[in-house]
């Protein structure tokens, strides 16, 4: 394209779609290695699973570029502090493998809620240098491998702002100690709602106060919330409140991100498929496109082989290869998000 017509072009496009990319990343979770988190270590391909190959290319060829992995903690550090166990830890490098040759990013994410064999992140039994120890060993092996994004952990709850906000410095300060430039996604208290985000936890303080203070010497790190639509953003129901309910929960915390010139990530979020919840995904994601500036992308909860077909937000391809529905709307925003 020569100068004269992109010129040409930026004078005739409104300004939200003259940028070559609106987002960085857009794709789903796959579940499997997180299942039966009862069971440690479990059983692989009887209690959890990990992906297949084809379930990266499908998803890739949709238009998504990013792979949220849920794994347990105890699955690949048995012991704290301990080494990570060979098996696990070659499975983990294999999805990572099977992603980056789909031409994808995977987020390592510790699917664990602050605790480690039940007991609080923080507390007596899992001082803060044995989660420390679990990002020190990982960012050792993925060491400034870009496609590789730290999530420190999924939805921290049971857990003070500033408590976490602690464990939180303290995975950031592990990672960075090995050299690594990987970005990182820094969750919040509170299962991280992005609607409770400056909600008051039992100390009395807020992710949105709590958390302003993190610091990351590389600045290569966003916060990660997760938002569901129905009416107690749980995502246990098929109803969602409203069709403006999307990018309704995410404005304030929006408006907290430009204030404090952070990022974020909106790692699950999920609807089922009918009128109300189609117009409000919709609208979720077109706001986070129009807020491009302070949002990076997101992953949509839940794809993975295991998931039961009845389930209402599964997206994971039919077995005769054909879409589920949500993929109408999800594949042509993910396609122009990363193109």
């Amino acid at each position: 394209m020569s100068c004269a017509v992109f010129f040409l072009l930026l004078s005739v496009l409104p300004m939200g779609h003259a940028q070559t990319r609106a987002l960085k990343y857009a794709g789903v979770n796959l579940s499997g290695a997180e299942f039966a988190s009862s069971k440690k270590p479990g059983v692989l391909n009887k209690d959890y699973m990990y992906p297949a190959s084809t379930d990266y290319s499908y998803f890739a060829g949709t238009g998504m570029n990013v792979i949220r992995l849920p794994i347990l903690w105890e699955r690949l550090q048995p012991a704290a502090r301990g080494e990570l166990d060979p098996a696990q830890l070659a499975l983990v490098q294999q999805a990572v493998a099977r992603a980056k040759a789909s031409g994808m990013y995977l987020v390592l994410d510790i699917h664990n809620y602050s605790k480690y064999y039940g007991y609080k992140v923080g507390g007596p039994e899992v001082p803060l240098a044995t989660f420390a120890d679990l990002w020190r060993r990982l960012a050792v092996i993925f060491n400034s491998d870009n496609a590789v994004i730290f999530g420190l952990m999924n939805e921290p709850n049971n857990i003070s702002a500033s408590e976490w906000a602690g464990a939180a410095q303290a995975g950031i300060d592990a990672i960075r100690a090995t050299g690594a430039n990987n970005l990182i996604l820094v969750p919040g208290a509170l299962w991280t709602g992005a609607h409770s985000w400056h909600a008051l936890t039992s100390d009395g303080y807020s992710n949105a106060t709590a958390l302003a203070s993190i610091s990351d010497p590389l600045n290569r790190y966003a916060f990660e919330v997760h938002q569901y639509m129905d009416a107690d953003s749980s995502g246990t129901s098929s109803v969602c409140v409203s069709e403006t309910i999307g990018a309704d929960r995410l404005r304030a915390f929006t408006e907290w991100l430009r204030t404090n010139k952070k990022r974020g990530f909106l790692g699950e979020f999920g609807t089922a498929n009918n009128a109300v919840c189609n117009t409000a995904l919709q609208g979720m994601l077109a706001y986070m496109e129009n807020n491009a500036d302070v949002w990076l992308g997101w992953t949509w909860w839940a794809a993975g082989a295991w998931w039961n077909t009845s389930y209402a937000y599964n997206v994971h391809p039919n077995k005769d290869g054909t879409d589920k529905p949500q993929m109408v709307i999800l594949s042509p925003q993910a396609a122009r998000a990363t193109r």
